[in-house]
This record gives C-alpha cells, sequence and structure tokens, in this order.
C-alpha cells in the first residue's frame, strides 16, 4: 500500500462509488474514505427502478430512509451494518462543483448549499450521468434515472390513465413492460425501426417488437416526438408523422449526459462527449485521481480503440479495480472486463456478454429468434465481439471465456459445435 495515501474521496455514492469504498477496506486502506452523493439516499441498485419498483414487486412497507419506496429490498446494495461498518464519512444531499488539482481539493455543495473544500492524498470521481429531459415544463412528464423518479412515476401509474413512453432502449422498454404488468395502457414511441436499434441484430429487434404488441403495447416505429401538449399538465404527444397519442403521464428514455461538467478547467483530461479520459488502469491524466462508471472513457484492447460502458456490473468491477491501482503503486493491473448487461421483459430476460452492433455478423447457435429463445454470437472483423441470449441464461454464460481472450469467429462457432458455411 502506498504510504502517502491517508485521505481518499470517492465522489458519487451510486453502484461504483459504493464498490470503490468497499475495495478499499478490503484491500486494507484504513484512512479517511469520504464518501460524497447528490442524492439524500445511501447507495442504493438502479436496475430494479423501471422493474420492481414500478411494479410494487417486493415492496416492504417497513422499510426506512426518505420516500415510501427507500425500503424496497431490490433497491438494497448492502444492508445498513455492511456499509456502517466500511468506516465512511458518508456526505449525502451534497454535490462537487470544482476540483482544484494543483491544491489536491474538491469543492462540495452541501445540503444548505454552503461550499466546502474536502482534501484528498487519492480521488475517485464516480458521479455518473443524468438522465437527458425533454424541452418541456408540463406536468406529469418524467424520466427515470433516481430513485425520486421513480417515486414520483410509480405515484402517477396508480392514478391509471395512458401512459406514453418515449424511446424504446433498455430503461424504456422496461418501463413500458412494467406498465402493462399493472394494467396501464401504454404507447411505446421509437424514432427507429426497431427496439434496441443500436445494439441488437434486427432479428431480435422485430422479436422485441412483437413481445410488445403482444402484450398489449401501442407501438410506433420510425418517427420521433415534436412535443408535448396540454394546458399546464401533459395531455397528448405531438410525433413527427402528424399523429398525436393520448397520455395523462410520460416517460422519457432519450439517454443520459455525463456528470463531468465540474471537473473543467481542472486539468482532468474530457473526451469531446465529455466522458472522462483514463489509461487501461483507469487513471486519469492528474496522478493520483481515477475514474470508474458510466463517465470512464479507457482503451480495451480486445475492441479495437476506447470504451465506456453505462451497464451495473461495469460499474463495481471498475470501482474494485481503481481501488485496487490507487493503492498498488506498480504493481497496477489493466482493466479489460467483459462487459455484461441484462434487462428483463415481459419475464424474459435479455442478456449481452461483450459488444454488439446491428452490423455485426450474427449466428444463432443455439435455438432461433422465431423460438424466442435463442445464444447468437455476433462477430466483426473475423473476431468474436458479443454473445447475446434470450431465455437462455447458463447457455450464454458458458461463453463469457471466449470474450475473456482475443477468439476468432471461427474458433467461436466451434465451440458452439457449428461448421463454418465455406
Amino acid at each position: 500500500m502506498r504510504d502517502t495515501l491517508n485521505d481518499i474521496v470517492v465522489v458519487g455514492a451510486g453502484m461504483a462509488g459504493l464498490h470503490t469504498a468497499e475495495a478499499l477496506r478490503e484491500r486494507g486502506f484504513d484512512g479517511r474514505i469520504t464518501l460524497v452523493g447528490e442524492e439524500a439516499h445511501r447507495p442504493y441498485s438502479r436496475p430494479p427502478l423501471s422493474k420492481e419498483v414500478l411494479t410494487g414487486v417486493g415492496l416492504d412497507p417497513s422499510g426506512g430512509g426518505p420516500g415510501w419506496l427507500a425500503g424496497h429490498r431490490a433497491l438494497r446494495l448492502r444492508e445498513d451494518a455492511a456499509v456502517d461498518a466500511l468506516d465512511l464519512d458518508f456526505r449525502p444531499s451534497s454535490r462537487a462543483v470544482g476540483l482544484d488539482t494543483a491544491a489536491r481539493e474538491v469543492r462540495v455543495a452541501g445540503p444548505d448549499g454552503t461550499e466546502r473544500a474536502l482534501r484528498y492524498d487519492g480521488l475517485v470521481i464516480a458521479t455518473g450521468a443524468r438522465a437527458r429531459r425533454p424541452d418541456t415544463d408540463l406536468a406529469g412528464v418524467h424520466v427515470l434515472r433516481t430513485l425520486d423518479d421513480a417515486e414520483a412515476v410509480r405515484a402517477a401509474f396508480g392514478s391509471g390513465g395512458r401512459l406514453v413512453v418515449v424511446g424504446a432502449g433498455f430503461v424504456g422498454a422496461e418501463v413500458a413492460a412494467s406498465a402493462r404488468a399493472v394494467g396501464m395502457e401504454v404507447t411505446l414511441v421509437e424514432a427507429a425501426p426497431t427496439p434496441l436499434t443500436r445494439v441488437v441484430d434486427p432479428r431480435v429487434g422485430r422479436v422485441l417488437t412483437e413481445l410488445h404488441r403482444e402484450n398489449g403495447v401501442d407501438l410506433r416505429l420510425g418517427t420521433g416526438v415534436t412535443g408535448f401538449e396540454g394546458r399546464g399538465r401533459v395531455e397528448r404527444v405531438r410525433l413527427a408523422d402528424g399523429s398525436a397519442v393520448e397520455a395523462s403521464l410520460v416517460v422519457v428514455g432519450i439517454g443520459v449526459r455525463l456528470n463531468t461538467e465540474w471537473l473543467r478547467g481542472s486539468g482532468v483530461e474530457l473526451r469531446p462527449d465529455g466522458s472522462v479520459a483514463c489509461d487501461a488502469y483507469s487513471a486519469t491524466s492528474v496522478p493520483n485521481v481515477y475514474a470508474v462508471g458510466d463517465l470512464a472513457n479507457w482503451p480495451h484492447p480486445r475492441y479495437g480503440g476506447r470504451v465506456r460502458l453505462e451497464h451495473w456490473t461495469n460499474a463495481a468491477e471498475q470501482g474494485e479495480a481503481a481501488a485496487h491501482n490507487l493503492l498498488a503503486g506498480e504493481g497496477r493491473t489493466p482493466f479489460t472486463p467483459v462487459p455484461y448487461f441484462w434487462s428483463d421483459q415481459y419475464k424474459m430476460k435479455i442478456q449481452l456478454l461483450g459488444q454488439g452492433t446491428p452490423a455485426d455478423e450474427v449466428a444463432f447457435v443455439h435455438g432461433s429468434p422465431e423460438d424466442r429463445k435463442f445464444v447468437a454470437l455476433l462477430g466483426r472483423d473475423g473476431m468474436l465481439t458479443g454473445v447475446l441470449g434470450l431465455r437462455s441464461t447458463p447457455r450464454t454464460m458458458r461463453y463469457r471465456g471466449l470474450l475473456e481472450k482475443p477468439t476468432t469467429w471461427e474458433e467461436a462457432l466451434a465451440a458452439a459445435g457449428v461448421t463454418p458455411a465455406r
């Protein structure tokens, strides 16, 4: 362990920040760890926000904390006693507003808006991202990124009416499925020709299209949203094809903005998209400053360039890796994970190992899209780049080892027992 590290500040109290703090303690760091969180809540798990939290499945009404959903069992990353045992200086409702790397100080605005400087010997940036918000001030138009967002949407679910979901990415599709589970009328609007068009083969997108429609979702594909209309509260959504959809509630899922504005001018290098430029060890351009989670952008040798991942598993793994490298000195280890993401829709689990794009070569090696149960290998430039599964968890995960090393397309097909076409 490096003797010069006595005070470590972790800015961001989500999955990445908590795992960083845990890993620091597990590796023997016994100095001060200050965990700065913008929300009022302790660290919690975000994936259930669009699923169990909205449907109320597993709700524990005896749970504590601000807001009636804070005790939901699905949200708990750790029991309170486990978090307390980390002996953290936890600063909830506090937001990073600036960084002075020469003085090694983070400027933080507390709950009352008062700014103070937190000195650090080591800094881990884990401020993540926030949802892109539509340009409207009408009531009833929501995004879904935080627990407070989920509380607001869940409360509106109970009023019935018609929900319009804008964007058929993972979050939008999950919100639509959850709304149908509680009996709401749902319209799902997507500018692309199929759901998840940026990450999956069109054949898979068509399967998801059929699933939504069979479950009663009014799916509007190939058209965007031009505006929201109503008197004080949303009443309809205007679409680019000239039509309008009646709405008593709207949830918009059109991507995120990275929470890195506070780093501008600090000397920490930012990429054009606002992400934090890291090296192979998750270290930034400033000594003893690391970045993890949604905002970290680093070179990955198996994907031919730089990557940035908004995955739950990556936040955890990168937090652990950054803690190791911050303490390791000369014994640092490159961070080369196998990306992993999953989504649950209509009691079906979609899993993606590695990376996927619509242009990838695709081989369905188990099952088929028509069966709605399959494992597909994804390839690019003669190499295996990903594995996509639907309702096939054990078979999907068995291919993870192929993605932990460079594997040619023919080697991957052979491992799946498929003879390449000549």
